[in-house]
């Protein structure tokens, strides 16, 4: 696998194989999937707290609570279906098809909360277990055999996961004993069972169903092994699917045992009510120490393997980098296993984590939650690439996460949005390093879905109401006529469009370099954060490339209403574009010519003059523009003047109520001010007017039969050496009045 790094941000070039060409350690589908995920499935809640359950809601209550909560999983279980035969599955299980599918910021959020929930919980398990043999054998440390159950935990998953998938078929063998030696068992002597009575008193049907969930939601013990087996998609969802089977099958007959062999009171009262009412009492206490062995060891398998996947992926920080490393032949995460190791013997010896352990399951249902939506969104997009063997409706999966997301609220509301927060927080955290990869996910084709959806909605005509500044730069380099752009940029700031062009010489046309200067223009603009499209045409020349974009260039009724370039200063091209200047009034393009002064550029950004001539043509539009800028941070304190230049000082007080009432009917704050011309030129009021100006709008007239290129000339004579200035001339036929 490759890496490669920007200076200014982590970039992660990673391969769809996410891994160095390990060697598959050759686990099948009852060792790999099958084996870790039924051991979780069948644990510490069926032997400690099931008894609990029956005993609250009775046998009916407790077999539709089994068959919600299993319906839940299973759903889940589907969409981790279709996701594995979609694509290979790698090293990381779910965080792998997470990140495949909602792109590596999300994956990555999910699974570092995963990370930690499987290490964490490593010492949850260990702790239980530890408490279980106190309780057996009195004169014991709680925290001593939890540690050392731990570090005996890790150094059997270190040595190798096939000889803990063994290790996982002997503790399979006591929970099989267990169940069997309560099959053959009797009732509690002295009690009269508690048969179909439903306690009066019992808790709420809710709060049992919370209490009972965490016990199937074992499926990731199985997923998460997915680089350690020979062929994922097939392992996965068999694995998966049978052990959900399984467990439903036990767990709807459990509470027609312990129903009929006990009452309510000893089912609430005794955590091991089983143990009494088993042929072999011990085999029980076997089955709880097994339970509680496997889930520590289905964990300490599982976290090292996602940690291994978020540090090949470089979601982690560099110097975590070596966490990525695999050792011998089958690419085991060793160096993962004794940090995780690290985190859960700190967790042991914190002891009490009550106050985390809501929060852990959480997380996994977090996990679960997303897997939903991942399936559901492949699914309802009908993405070409989505062509998985296992099919779903995507309807399944999305109840499956509706599911997931209220069991979640129902367990533990504090814990769900705490979990939530911590989620966000890491999602928003990987955005900042702006890592990206070489592999696809599904947010482009939920955006191509939305673009399909809306360019079908666009009116082609354009209304005022709904009008939008859609415009096409003609800048070439950014950095040679960057002032076009961040005009652009400041005008179509969460409004509209830009898209950036430049025209290449067909003497040289290279596709390959045409793709090339997109590119190149494309991470400029990255660099300074601005959000653009960018296109580079062929053409004999610039002018010709130009009025072939404005010709061609677009999506449907999506097409630039703007053209914006900079001013003509060579004269020996000058007729040339103002012939092009002519060819975009005739396309019906709005047109805005930037003269730059090149000593001020925009100056301080405080005042912006608008030179009126009259409602129509060309002022509705320069006063939408002003209004626009002023919008921005740059320019938020800028001062809008309209200026009108009157040759009768009787008319001043007239034309000074009129643009009042215009700024009224527009909207606008802005200045007006009437000027008496007392025999002085356009040109000379002006320039002693707008001195102080740092950008000037003024209205280009709309060409005729009258010599156009003349015209433009003696425009630009008059306004030289004048600050920046904005020539505008509005698109014919629309009324910017009334935007």
């Amino acid at each position: 696998m490759k890496f490669l790094f920007k200076q200014d941000s982590p970039e992660v070039q990673a391969d769809e194989s996410n891994s160095v060409e390990a060697q598959s350690s050759g686990l099948g589908t009852f060792g790999g999937v099958y084996t870790p995920s039924i051991l979780t499935i069948l644990g510490v809640i069926m032997y400690l707290r099931f008894g609990w359950v029956v005993g609250n809601v009775g046998l009916v209550g407790s077999l539709i609570i089994v068959t919600l909560a299993t319906s839940i999983t299973l759903l889940t279980s589907l969409s981790v279906c279709a996701i594995a035969t979609d694509k290979v599955v790698r090293v990381g299980g779910a965080y792998y098809m997470i990140s495949r599918c909602l792109g590596i910021e999300v994956g990555g959020a999910v699974g570092i909360s995963l990370y930690f929930a499987q290490a964490l919980s490593i010492a949850l398990y260990t702790i239980g277990f530890a408490e279980s043999v106190v309780q057996t054998f009195g004169s014991l440390n709680q925290t001593y055999v939890a540690l050392i159950t731990t570090i005996l935990v890790a150094i059997l998953a270190v040595t190798s996961a096939q000889v803990a998938v063994k290790a996982q078929y002997v503790i399979m063998g006591a929970i099989v004993l267990s169940l069997v030696s309560l099959a053959f068992g009797g009732a509690i002597p002295n009690v009269t069972p508690q048969g179909w009575d439903i306690p009066s008193d019992g808790v709420p049907f809710w709060g049992v169903f919370a209490v009972f969930f965490p016990a199937v939601t074992g499926i990731m013990s199985g997923v998460s092994m997915s680089g350690d087996l020979s062929n994922p998609s097939r392992s996965i969802p068999r694995g998966t699917l049978a052990a959900v089977g399984t467990g439903y099958l036990v767990y709807m007959i459990l509470p027609l045992i312990v129903s009929m062999r006990a009452d309510s009171a000893t089912l609430v009262s005794v955590p091991l009510a089983m143990k009494m009412m088993s042929f072999w009492g011990p085999a029980i206490l076997l089955g709880v120490w097994g339970a509680t062995l496997s889930s520590a060891l289905g964990s300490i398998l599982a976290a090292p393997r996602v940690l291994q996947a978020l540090a090949r992926d470089g979601i982690l920080p560099r110097w975590l980098s070596f966490l990525g490393r695999g050792s011998g032949e089958n690419d085991e995460p060793r160096i993962g296993t004794w940090v995780t190791l690290g985190v859960a013997i700190a967790a042991v010896c914190i002891g009490d984590l009550n106050l985390i352990a809501p929060v852990l399951t959480m997380f996994f249902l977090t996990t679960y939650l997303v897997l939903n939506v991942s399936a559901s969104i492949e699914g309802l997009l009908q993405s070409p690439s989505f062509r998985p063997s296992f099919k779903v409706h995507w309807i399944w999966s999305l109840l499956g996460g509706i599911g997931c997301l209220a069991v979640m609220l129902l367990i533990n509301a504090v814990a769900t949005i705490v979990a939530a927060a911590i989620v966000l927080a890491i999602f928003f955290w990987l955005q900042q390093r702006e890592l990206t990869t070489t592999w696809g996910d599904v947010r482009q084709g939920i955006w191509m879905a939305l673009l399909r959806t809306g360019v079908f909605q666009i009116n082609r005509v354009q209304d005022t109401k709904n009008w939008r500044p859609n415009i096409l730069v003609f800048s070439g380099s950014p950095y040679k006529r960057w002032s076009l752009i961040q005009l652009a940029y400041a005008l179509t700031h969460k409004r509209g469009f830009i898209t950036v062009s430049s025209v290449v010489s067909s003497g040289t046309r290279d596709l390959a370099r045409q793709i090339q200067l997109e590119n190149t223009i494309r991470e400029q603009l990255n660099k300074q954060h601005v959000q653009a499209l960018v296109r580079v045409v062929t053409a004999p020349n610039p002018f010709e490339g130009m009025l072939q974009l404005v010709e061609a260039y677009g999506l449907g009724p999506l097409v630039p209403n703007i053209v914006l370039l900079g001013d003509s200063e060579q004269e020996s091209r000058r007729d040339r574009y103002c012939n092009m200047l002519v060819q975009l009034h005739y396309a019906q393009r709005s047109i805005m010519v930037l003269r730059e002064n090149a000593e001020l550029g925009f100056g301080r950004f405080k005042r912006i003059d608008v030179w009126w001539g009259g409602m129509q043509d060309n002022g509705g539009l320069m006063l939408l523009l002003a209004h626009m800028l002023r919008s921005t941070i740059e320019w938020r304190d800028a001062k809008i003047h309209i200026k009108l230049m009157v040759s009768s000082e009787s008319g001043t007080k007239d034309a000074e109520t009129n643009l009042n009432a215009i700024l009224k009917q527009f909207r606008i704050q802005a200045t007006p001010e009437v000027i008496f011309a007392a025999n002085r030129s356009f040109e000379t009021v002006l320039h002693e007017s707008s001195q102080d100006a740092d950008i000037i709008f003024l209205g280009m007239a709309t060409p005729t039969d009258r010599d156009f290129t003349e015209y433009y000339e003696k425009m630009h004579a008059r306004t030289a050496n004048l600050p920046t200035i904005i020539y505008v001339m509005a698109a014919p036929d629309f009324a910017f009045s009334e935007v």
